[in-house]
């Protein structure tokens, strides 16, 4: 039984039921205002790649565009037993009982089997929801409706086949038996009677796995392979197309080429490939306006070419297909980068710096080299200066000795020749102031000759310390006046020129005449020479004096710095810029070489 308070608990219980009872119709209602409800209809089987590409898609693109929430559902119809009325039956009451209670914003419908499948059933399943739907153009449109219209392109990739491989003669069409596969092969088979007269087009239908896999194996040359669709093959057992596709390709001893782009990454070539990512975008933008509150009707029905040519670079290398031959415009995609492309910047920046430190250490080796030469030719001028500094300071020497040496000769023919002829001389004078002396004439005539050989010595001398007369007659009478002094008996010198100009600057004439003095010195002092050849020829801008002994010659290395006269005929020479050359040896007399640059008199003038 039940109490008074228990029967207020229940009817507290039946109260609270009937208002929850009453609000939710107002719940759902506004849940339906919050959520739109869309139901995609696909005509293909749930693994298929356009369902793979819708389901990404359609989701995406709704929800993102719309204000409200998205309730999204999505269902799918076996094509091979579509044609079977108690299937549709089946798959009509399926529908309708799971969505029951369910009012749909938008139906979309992919592809003819579905919309035909809307358009049967719309009364019984979806009553006025607007329709959106992707067919080709031989599809009925139905009432509340928009879509886009595409015609399946199979011909496209025929003639992309005959661009990217002229050579190609023969085509191997590969299709399914499943009733699907048969209307793409009625389909292509009618889009391929053009080419029929181009290529040799064989279609590959009905066969089991294993006889096609051998079949393809063994192509002729210059052949391809197209691959339309294969969900069942010729024994009747059932495949998923892309993993069949797999299969053809590995087997395949040609390329392989096919119509949708969900074959790509699956051994094809490529071709004139259809979009199924476009298709899917299209459609849901589509959809989308609807959902926003446009009527389907209003909205005209989009017709669009969903083809792209596109290749995979990696089958291209494969079937070493040239890529300048790919036609223009096309997709290339899979293209493997090169560590060029990959790390370009890098390898540019890198060379930049490998070309700056090889310009640096280029200009720095440069530089060392430069230091070292500079270097070197420091050493070679601290070399020859203190070579000069060493020479300069042995000349100094020598030339203090020969000063020396030069003031006692002097001295002694001073005090043995000039004092005592001077003292004689006074002596004939005292003698002759002798009033006694009787013999005063004689006296007078001695003293007389004293004077005149005193007069002579005195000339003699001073020509010696300086041949006054190499101004006032020239170079080659100076030297005739030099040959005649030292010719002797026993000692022949003689003399030769030829076009010496008869104004030559005082320096030059000092200093070939005292190297013609010394050189004959040193034949009658060392070389015991019985003749001396000189020889004196004029050119336009230089004199050549040669001196030829037949004495007993010498070492000239190792007399060189030994003795003041060979030492001092080259420091003349070098203060005129000329040069001298001496040739000798034991037993083979001496040969002195001479060149002295001159200039023409205007050039000397103007230099004065």
């Amino acid at each position: 039984m039940c109490t008074p308070s228990g029967v207020s608990r229940f009817g507290r219980w039946l109260a609270a039921i009937a208002a929850v009872a009453a609000i939710a119709p107002d719940a759902s209602a506004f849940a339906e205002d919050v959520q739109r409800q869309v139901l995609v209809l696909y005509s293909t089987r749930r693994d298929a790649q356009i369902v793979t590409v819708g389901e990404r898609e359609f989701p995406r693109i709704i929800d993102q565009g719309l204000r409200e929430g998205l309730d999204y559902y999505s269902e799918y119809i076996d094509r091979a037993r579509f044609p079977s009325a108690s299937y549709k039956r089946a798959f009509r009451d399926f529908l309708r009982l799971k969505y029951k209670d369910k009012r749909f914003d938008a139906v979309i419908a992919v592809q003819d089997l579905a919309l035909d499948f809307v358009r049967e059933y719309r009364t019984e399943l979806f009553g006025d929801s607007p329709i959106v739907f992707f067919a080709t153009p031989a599809a009925v449109q139905p009432t509340n409706s928009t879509g886009l219209v595409a015609n399946l392109d199979f011909s496209g990739t025929l003639a992309f086949i005959t661009q990217l491989q002229p050579d190609v003669r023969h085509v191997f069409v590969v299709s399914g038996t499943e009733v699907g596969d048969q209307e793409y092969e009625a389909l292509a088979r009618r889009q391929f009677h053009p080419f029929e007269s181009q290529l040799a087009i064989t279609y590959l239908t009905g066969l089991p796995t294993p006889d096609l896999e051998r079949r393809l194996s063994s192509l002729p040359q210059h052949s391809a392979v197209y691959y339309v669709v294969v969900n069942r093959d010729g024994a009747g057992e059932y495949v998923h197309p892309l993993e069949y596709l797999d299969r053809i390709s590995a087997a395949a001893n040609a390329p392989v080429y096919s119509w949708v782009d969900s074959a790509m990454e699956h051994g094809i070539v490529g071709g004139s490939l259809k979009s199924q990512q476009a298709q899917a975008q299209a459609v849901a933008q589509l959809a989308l306006r609807v959902l926003r509150g446009e009527p389907a009707d209003s909205i005209p029905v989009a017709s669009s070419n969903l083809n792209v040519s596109q290749v995979d670079w990696r089958q291209l290398r494969r079937w070493r297909i040239s890529e300048a031959a790919v036609p223009a415009g096309t997709l290339v995609k899979f293209r493997e980068s090169t560590p060029w492309d990959r790390y370009k910047g890098y390898i540019i920046g890198a060379i930049a710096l490998l070309l700056a430190q090889s310009v640096l250490i280029a200009g720095l080796v440069a530089l060392r080299a430069r230091r070292r030469t500079a270097e070197a030719r420091l050493r070679e001028r601290e070399a020859e200066l203190r070579i000069s500094y060493d020479r300069i300071r042995y000349l100094g020497q020598r030339l203090l000795s020969a000063q020396e040496a030069e003031r006692s000769r002097i001295a002694r023919e001073l005090h043995d020749d000039f004092a005592q002829q001077l003292a004689l001389l006074a002596i004939n004078l005292e003698q002759m102031t002798d009033a006694r002396a009787r013999n005063s004439a004689t006296l007078a005539q001695a003293a007389l000759d004293r004077l005149h050989s005193l007069a002579r010595g005195m000339r003699d001398l001073s020509h010696r310390l300086h041949p006054a007369k190499l101004q006032l007659i020239g170079l080659v009478p100076s030297l005739a006046s030099l040959q005649r002094e030292l010719t002797r008996p026993d000692f022949t010198v003689t003399l030769t020129h030829e076009n010496i100009p008869a104004a030559l600057p005082h320096e030059v004439t000092l200093c070939l005449y005292r190297i013609v003095q010394e050189a004959l010195q040193n034949a009658i002092r060392h070389s015991s020479a019985r003749e001396v050849r000189i020889s004196l020829h004029g050119a336009v801008d230089q004199l050549t004096l040669t001196i030829v002994d037949d004495g007993v010659g010498f070492d000239v290395d190792a007399a060189w710095g030994k003795g003041l006269g060979l030492l001092s005929m080259s420091e003349r020479l070098e203060s005129i810029d000329g040069s001298v050359k001496i040739r000798s040896g034991p037993g083979a007399g001496t040969r002195v070489d001479v060149v002295v640059p001159i200039a023409p008199l205007e050039e000397r003038a103007a230099a004065v």
